[in-house]
């Protein structure tokens, strides 16, 4: 009986190990979430998202506008040279050229709006994990108890 309590005690430290891992995961999500959504409002960037309402503009900061912007940028960007060597036409990048220049920011956006995308889903993939850790270290710790009530209770 006296390692059935043993036992029960380990589940139930598991648990608690799943849990606060769980607390962690689900606190570092968010707390990531909120710093990218605060530096997309900070940098203002903003796109006209509906095609068939150009003039209204939507503030970008969440996973699904970031994907739309990006998306929309890439077209822009591929309307201007549909790759960077068909921009170059075999030459170099001139910062002078002013298509070579709108080419370039356009990448560079682009490529902040996918790169939040992918901090977003990322996002998502740890805060689920965490809410997993969460449950399981429930179910344990209650699992554990069960079991060390069951080990001392007389046969």
């Amino acid at each position: 009986m006296k390692f059935n309590r043993y036992i029960s005690l380990g589940i139930m430290f598991l648990g608690l190990v799943a849990l606060v891992l769980g607390v962690v995961f689900v606190t570092e999500g968010i707390m990531k979430n909120n710093l990218i959504v605060t530096r997309m409002d900070v940098e203002k960037v903003a796109l006209a998202l509906n095609p068939d309402n150009p003039g209204t503009v939507t503030q970008i900061n969440d996973i699904a506008d970031a994907q739309a912007a990006a998306d929309i940028i890439a077209s822009h960007r591929r309307g201007i040279a549909p790759t960077y060597q068909d921009l170059l036409a075999g030459g170099r990048f001139d910062p002078t050229n002013p298509t070579h220049l709108t080419y370039a920011q356009a990448m560079n956006l682009e490529n902040y709006l996918y790169l939040a995308v992918t901090a977003f889903g990322l996002i998502q993939v740890t805060e689920a994990a965490g809410l997993f850790m969460i449950i399981t270290g429930l179910a344990l710790g209650g699992g554990g108890l069960v079991l060390f009530r069951m080990s001392r209770a007389p046969a």
